[in-house]
């Protein structure tokens, strides 16, 4: 019993610790999704994917202008990045 207990907090921690940025702009505050992507094009990358995280961020999974894979998150009303894995 006890070691399941250990079990299931390991995991709960480990959900917690892989979980990306929050944000917490109003939406009206949000730069639009297709103009942010239109300006990321233009600083070179390739976007993959492009999709607002449960914790209220922008997020990609694409490429740099380098071809580099990358996975960023994104302040969604001031664009600035906030964490690449």
């Amino acid at each position: 019993m006890k070691s399941t207990l250990v079990a299931a907090l390991l995991v709960a921690a480990t959900g917690a610790a892989m979980a990306g940025p929050t944000c917490t702009a109003p939406k009206e505050t949000w730069k639009k999704e297709a103009d942010f992507q239109a300006e990321l094009k233009q600083q070179g990358y390739e976007i993959k994917t492009f999709k607002v995280t449960k914790g209220n961020c922008y997020e990609i999974y694409g490429k740099d202008k380098a071809d580099k894979k990358v996975e960023i998150y994104f302040d969604p009303a001031t664009g600035k990045a906030l964490e690449s894995k």
